[in-house]
């Protein structure tokens, strides 16, 4: 099961995606989500660093209180967490409890948490990537997201690559487990079959006003034809391929069930350069660790 045969090799070359059922056991997803819900309970974010994460065209970063966007930028090599939408005060508050106001922790889970370091360098995972074609990847992000119940943010169409720039493009790969079921009605993934072929329409860079750094949007996401996306349901244990360049999507979470997944990102290091305008730099503390241990 590691490893893709000849045809799931093609359907993912062609489609920019693939469902792997039950690549994770019930066991290891239960292991990720009781290792969260410890980082969740010790969880204490100061008030200047509680960031409304968005992925939308008018701004990725929303802060409350005195926000700093640092806290964000900066979260490449450590463990720091990410907030809904609408969740506090003006005064940076807590206007629900804080475990249901979380949207994703990242984005070094893989190297600073030992149960995420495990899965993300298992051997099978290695193996996938072997199977792929992957000579020598690295791991450049991982993220728990939540997707909390009733009020789950929707993350609109967009390509990864959109914010984890390599040059040539096609040498990005998500890999994506379900930890709980994700369904219609909580917010599965929606994908345009094929769109990994066409380039990448938008970019998040970097950038600086001379005292503290930034992001902004060049480009923009054009306007997609619902019809094109495929809704892709995924039940616990599955793991969905997902190209860099690969246009996909989620809805809001309007149920009242949540859909906890664990994705992180490698590139073939290979032959590549990682662009110095990307937002998410390798760090003299965590330079990008080799996927094969």
């Amino acid at each position: 099961m590691s490893c893709l045969s000849p045809s799931q090799l093609q359907k993912f070359q062609e489609d920019g995606f693939l469902v792997l059922e039950g690549f994770f056991s019930a066991d290891e997803c239960a292991v990720m989500q009781q290792r969260i819900g410890k980082l969740v309970a010790d969880m204490d974010v100061p008030v200047h660093c509680r960031i409304e994460f968005s992925t939308r065209e008018e701004g990725q970063l929303r802060t409350k209180g005195q926000g700093d966007k640092d806290y964000f930028l900066s979260s490449g090599d450590k463990i720091r967490y990410f907030f809904e939408k609408d969740v506090f005060d003006e005064k940076g508050n807590f206007l629900v409890p804080p475990e249901k106001s979380i949207n994703k922790i990242g984005h070094a889970l893989h190297a600073y948490d030992p149960v995420f370091r495990s899965v993300t360098h298992s051997p099978k995972v290695q193996a996938l990537a072997k199977s792929l074609g992957f000579q020598m990847p690295v791991v450049v992000q991982s993220m728990y997201i939540f997707k909390q119940p009733h009020f789950g943010g929707e993350v609109d169409p967009h390509q990864d690559s959109t914010f984890l720039h390599t040059e040539p493009l096609g040498r990005l790969l998500g890999l994506w487990i379900a930890l709980e079921n994700a369904t219609l009605e909580n917010g599965c993934l929606w994908f345009i079959p094929g769109s990994h072929t066409g380039g990448v329409s938008r970019r998040l860079v970097r950038t600086s006003d001379g005292s503290k750094p930034d992001v902004t949007f060049l480009g923009s996401e054009p306007v997609r034809d619902a019809s094109l996306f495929v809704p892709t349901p995924a039940r616990r244990g599955d793991l969905i391929l997902i190209h860099g360049e690969v246009v996909h999507k989620s809805e809001k979470n309007l149920s009242d069930r949540s859909r906890h997944a664990y994705t992180f990102h490698f590139m073939e290091s290979l032959g590549t350069v990682w662009s110095p305008e990307n937002w998410l730099q390798p760090s003299a503390e965590l330079p990008f660790p080799p996927l094969y241990t």
